[in-house]
Protein backbone atom coordinates (compact mmCIF):
# COMPACT_ATOMS: atom_id res chain seq x y z
CA UNK A 1 0.00 0.00 0.00
CA UNK A 2 1.42 3.12 -0.58
CA UNK A 3 0.17 6.76 0.47
CA UNK A 4 0.26 9.74 -0.49
CA UNK A 5 0.41 13.28 1.37
CA UNK A 6 -0.61 16.60 -0.21
CA UNK A 7 0.62 19.47 2.22
CA UNK A 8 -2.13 21.58 2.79
CA UNK A 9 -3.02 24.77 5.26
CA UNK A 10 -6.33 23.63 7.87
CA UNK A 11 -8.06 26.31 9.10
CA UNK A 12 -8.58 24.57 12.52
CA UNK A 13 -8.81 28.00 14.84
CA UNK A 14 -6.31 27.72 16.49
CA UNK A 15 -2.44 28.37 14.96
CA UNK A 16 -1.99 24.84 14.21
CA UNK A 17 -2.41 25.32 10.10
CA UNK A 18 0.60 22.94 8.77
CA UNK A 19 -1.22 19.93 7.99
CA UNK A 20 -1.51 17.13 5.34
CA UNK A 21 -3.99 15.40 3.55
CA UNK A 22 -3.66 11.78 3.25
CA UNK A 23 -5.04 10.01 0.62
CA UNK A 24 -4.91 5.78 -0.53
CA UNK A 25 -5.89 4.48 -3.88
CA UNK A 26 -7.18 8.09 -4.51
CA UNK A 27 -9.31 8.43 -1.56
CA UNK A 28 -9.13 10.97 0.71
CA UNK A 29 -8.17 8.76 4.32
CA UNK A 30 -6.98 11.42 7.03
CA UNK A 31 -5.98 14.86 7.43
CA UNK A 32 -3.00 15.07 9.75
CA UNK A 33 -2.09 18.40 11.42
CA UNK A 34 1.22 19.29 12.98
CA UNK A 35 0.58 20.81 16.61
CA UNK A 36 1.80 24.33 17.86
CA UNK A 37 3.71 25.66 20.63
CA UNK A 38 0.20 26.41 22.04
CA UNK A 39 -0.03 22.25 23.13
CA UNK A 40 3.33 22.59 25.19
CA UNK A 41 4.98 19.24 25.19
CA UNK A 42 3.09 17.69 22.31
CA UNK A 43 4.47 20.71 20.03
CA UNK A 44 5.95 19.28 16.78
CA UNK A 45 3.55 16.37 17.02
CA UNK A 46 1.30 15.19 14.83
CA UNK A 47 -2.66 14.66 15.09
CA UNK A 48 -5.60 13.00 13.49
CA UNK A 49 -7.55 16.10 12.89
CA UNK A 50 -10.05 13.75 11.07
CA UNK A 51 -10.09 10.11 9.70
CA UNK A 52 -12.30 8.74 7.03
CA UNK A 53 -13.53 5.23 7.12
CA UNK A 54 -11.55 2.49 8.59
CA UNK A 55 -9.18 5.39 10.11
CA UNK A 56 -11.82 7.14 12.22
CA UNK A 57 -10.75 6.82 15.31
CA UNK A 58 -13.10 8.20 18.56
CA UNK A 59 -10.00 9.41 20.51
CA UNK A 60 -8.09 10.64 17.80
CA UNK A 61 -4.28 9.91 18.21
CA UNK A 62 -1.26 12.16 18.46
CA UNK A 63 2.15 10.85 17.07
CA UNK A 64 5.92 11.83 17.37
CA UNK A 65 6.43 12.59 13.43
CA UNK A 66 5.04 11.75 10.12
CA UNK A 67 6.83 8.21 9.77
CA UNK A 68 4.63 6.78 12.58
CA UNK A 69 1.51 8.49 11.49
CA UNK A 70 1.75 6.87 8.01
CA UNK A 71 2.52 3.68 9.68
CA UNK A 72 -0.73 3.71 12.02
CA UNK A 73 -3.36 4.85 9.25
CA UNK A 74 -1.37 2.27 6.56
CA UNK A 75 -2.22 -0.44 10.13
CA UNK A 76 -5.86 1.05 10.06
CA UNK A 77 -6.40 0.58 6.75
CA UNK A 78 -4.78 -2.81 6.23
CA UNK A 79 -6.17 -4.42 9.22
CA UNK A 80 -9.65 -3.53 8.16
CA UNK A 81 -9.44 -5.12 4.63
Amino acid sequence: MTLRLQPVQVATGSSDTESHLVFSDGFLVAVLVRLSEIHGDRAGMWFLEAGFGPVDHPDPPTFADLDEAQSWVEWRLESRR
